[in-house]
C-alpha cells in the first residue's frame, strides 16, 4: 500500500465493547455539552457586561473561544466512531482535523502564556498596567497567537500528509493526530520528529517557561504584601492557574516531546482525552466560575 492508495483511514475508536461504547458516548457528549455552555456563557457574560471589558476577561474570552473550537475539532468525531459501525475519515478529512487540533492547542499555549504575562503586568507593575496592556497590544497578542499557531500547524501537518502511509490505514486511536499516524509511514519519519520537537519546544516548552518565569515574579511580588489574607488569596489564585497549565502543558509535552519507541497507542489515547476533553472543560471553572466578578455578572443576567 502506498500513499497515493490511501483514501481514507480507520479509527481505531475508544472501545470494541458494546456496553463500554455506550458509556463512552454518554460521558463524552455530556462533557461536551457541558463544555460548549459553559464556555459560550463566559464569552456571552464578558461581552454584556461592561465591568470585565479589561485584558484579563478579553484574554478569558479567546481562552473560552479556542476551547470551544479545540473541543469540536475532536469530540463529534470521537462520538461518531464510538456509536457508528463506520469507523473511517477521509484522507482530506484526516488532515483537516489534524491541522486545526494542532493549531488551536498551539493557540491556547500560547494564549495561556499571554494570560500570565497579563497577570505579571498586573500585579507586579501596577500603576503601568492600563499604559502597557492597552486596547491594541492586547488585540496584537491575542491576533499574533491565532496567526502563529496556524502557520505552525501548516508545517506540521503538510510535513505528515507527504509521507508515504504504507503500513496500514488503521489508525490505533479515536482521531487524527500526529503521533498514531507517524507510525503508519514506511519512509523514516526522524525530520518530522526533529520538526515536531522543535515546533513543541518553541511553541509549548517556550511558552510554559514565560509562565512559569510570570508567577516566579508575581510570588516574589506577593510576599512583599503585608496582609496575610491577601497573600494567601494571591496564592491560591497562583495555585489554581498553574494546577490546570500543568496538566495541559504536561500532557502536550509528553505526547509531543517524549522519544517515540518509548510510547504506547494506550497513553497516547489515555493522554489525549486529558487535555481534548477534560482541559476545555475545566478552564473555564477555574478561571472564571470561581471569580466573584464572573459569578456576580452572570447572576445580573
Amino acid at each position: 500500500m502506498n500513499q497515493t492508495s490511501v483514501r481514507k483511514f480507520v479509527l481505531l475508536g475508544l472501545s470494541n465493547n458494546y456496553g463500554l461504547q455506550i458509556f463512552f458516548f454518554v460521558v463524552f457528549l455530556g462533557m461536551y455539552m457541558v463544555t460548549i455552555s459553559v464556555n459560550l456563557l463566559l464569552i456571552l457574560v464578558v461581552t454584556l457586561n461592561p465591568r470585565l471589558q479589561t485584558p484579563m476577561y478579553f484574554f478569558l474570552s479567546n481562552l473560552s473561544a479556542i476551547d470551544i473550537c479545540f473541543s469540536s475539532t475532536v469530540v463529534p468525531k470521537i462520538l461518531l466512531v464510538t456509536i457508528s459501525q463506520d469507523k473511517s475519515i477521509s484522507f482530506l478529512g484526516c488532515a483537516t482535523q489534524m491541522y486545526f487540533h494542532l493549531a488551536l492547542g498551539g493557540s491556547e499555549c500560547l494564549i495561556l502564556a499571554v494570560m500570565a504575562f497579563d497577570r505579571y503586568t498586573a500585579i507586579c507593575k501596577p500603576l503601568q498596567y492600563t499604559i502597557i496592556m492597552d486596547k491594541k497590544l492586547c488585540v496584537g497578542l491575542a491576533v499574533g497567537c491565532w496567526i502563529v499557531s496556524f502557520i505552525n500547524s501548516c508545517i506540521l501537518t503538510f510535513l505528515t500528509f507527504q509521507l508515504p502511509f504504507c503500513k496500514s490505514n488503521l489508525i490505533r486511536h479515536f482521531f487524527c493526530e500526529m503521533p498514531p499516524l507517524l507510525r503508519l509511514s514506511c519512509r523514516d519519519i526522524w525530520f518530522n520528529e526533529v520538526v515536531e520537537y522543535i515546533s513543541g519546544a518553541i511553541i509549548a516548552l517556550g511558552s510554559f517557561l514565560l509562565i512559569l518565569v510570570s508567577y516566579f515574579c508575581i510570588v516574589l511580588t506577593v510576599i512583599k504584601i503585608r496582609t496575610a489574607k491577601e497573600r494567601q488569596k494571591a496564592f491560591s489564585t497562583c495555585a489554581s492557574h498553574l494546577a490546570v497549565v500543568s496538566l495541559y502543558y504536561g500532557t502536550i509535552m509528553f505526547m509531543h516531546l517524549h522519544p517515540r519507541a518509548a510510547s504506547s497507542s494506550e497513553q497516547d489515547r489515555v493522554v489525549t482525552i486529558l487535555y481534548t476533553v477534560v482541559t476545555p472543560l475545566l478552564n473555564p471553572i477555574i478561571y472564571s466560575v470561581r471569580n466573584k466578578e464572573i459569578k456576580g455578572a452572570i447572576k445580573m443576567q
